[in-house]
């Protein structure tokens, strides 16, 4: 087994350099020589909140970038001759968010108002060019740390388009093998099974039309060949509709519970709960199952009702389909290919799907699809 690799938290790291600079400029400021007035002590509380100020710079960096900087000012007022590390690694984190020029107009805010403060706080030339040289000093460090952040966020910038461009690439390709077998099965299979099916009807027509007895057997390939062609019509469908057609999701089912009644179906529609955006996927796959169920209703459950319920409930979306058919706990029908791609796209969301007939009698579809929950 390999290793794992140990990954500290962001807001972890975020503490600890926030820490780690408070430390540092406390220290700076603790070696130079100050009495103990309450301006100092203003002075070293300043130095400590313009560190851990840092703390929150990726979630509020231009609050952060405004903290430290006021900070600087304040401390350098009281006396404390210290570079503002603090500002520094703010600056980084505000043009990694992308405030550029809120950075380079409050560097240069905080540029000029340093220098006022400190040609006020020192007397004569020396003190002049004693400035002077801090300020070019500065003005050197900011231009790394805006340098710095600018690099990194191009890089994530570049990283990010990389992500984006090999997902596209791969729901491309995805698109294309879906086309590609759909294509296959219609040319391959359509013509073969639709030929297949013909034959049988005129077989059978043609019996019928002399009296002669029909073979069961004859009767029994008619029928495949009649559920072939619908089960390839749905498949091919299905390949298709992410692709060449708008997705299918809860929009488009009244639409398939009217298309049941309309084939003498008694079918009914109850939505539960509060309506709200849910992920496309958990869409889709509530379409389908809904689709699946009626359809199979209306083949083979001879019901003359059917219920469909779709409940929003705070963390899942729920589904459920009844009917009042002829399956009961001791005539169990088999599962066909259309309850297995439901189970495989309900488990694929990571939810619960329950198919089974009541003991009063009918079939139960139903089930649940965890989703986050959405404002």
């Amino acid at each position: 087994m390999g290793k794992r690799r140990f990954e500290v938290p962001a807001a972890v790291g975020d503490w600890a350099i926030a820490v780690g600079v408070a430390a540092l400029m406390l220290g700076t400021g603790w070696s130079g020589e100050h009495p103990g007035t309450a301006t100092d002590l203003l002075g070293r509380a300043l130095l400590a909140v313009g560190g851990l100020a840092l703390a929150a710079r990726r979630r509020a960096p231009v609050v952060v970038l405004a903290v430290t900087g006021l900070c600087a000012i304040g401390y350098q007022a009281a006396g404390f001759d210290v570079l503002s590390v603090a500002y520094l690694v703010a600056v980084y984190g505000a043009v990694r968010a992308g405030h550029r020029t809120l950075a380079v107009t409050a560097s240069v805010t905080l540029l000029v108002t340093l220098q006022l403060t400190a040609l006020a706080l020192r007397d004569g030339p020396a003190g002049e060019v004693s400035v002077q040289a801090r300020g070019t000093l500065e003005l050197a460090w900011l231009i790394a740390a805006f340098a710095a952040g600018e690099a990194v966020r191009q890089a994530e910038q570049r990283a990010d388009e990389a992500e984006r461009t090999r997902e596209e690439t791969a729901r491309r390709r995805a698109d294309e093998e879906r086309l590609h077998i759909a294509r296959e099965l219609h040319d391959s299979l359509t013509h073969q099974i639709s030929v297949i099916k013909v034959q049988a009807e005129v077989a059978v027509h043609v019996a019928h039309k002399r009296g002669e007895p029909v073979p069961e057997a004859l009767l029994a390939i008619r029928e495949a060949g009649r559920e072939a062609n619908r089960e390839l019509r749905a498949t091919l469908e299905a390949l298709r509709d992410d692709s060449t057609t708008p997705p299918r999701g809860l929009h488009d089912v009244p639409e398939l519970v009217e298309r049941a009644r309309a084939i003498g179906l008694d079918a009914t529609l109850t939505i539960e709960g509060q309506p709200r955006g849910v992920p496309a996927a958990v869409e889709r796959t509530v379409y389908r199952i809904v689709q699946e169920s009626l359809t199979n209703i209306a083949r083979h459950a001879d019901a003359a009702t059917a219920s469909a319920r779709i409940d929003y409930r705070p963390d899942a979306l729920a589904v459920r389909i009844d009917d009042d058919g002829k399956a009961t706990p001791d005539n169990v029908p088999l599962p066909g290919v259309g309850l297995l791609g439901m189970r495989e796209r309900v488990t694929a969301l990571g939810g619960r799907l329950l198919a089974e007939p009541r003991s009063e009698g009918g079939f139960t579809v139903q089930a649940e699809l965890p989703v986050e929950q959405m404002s």
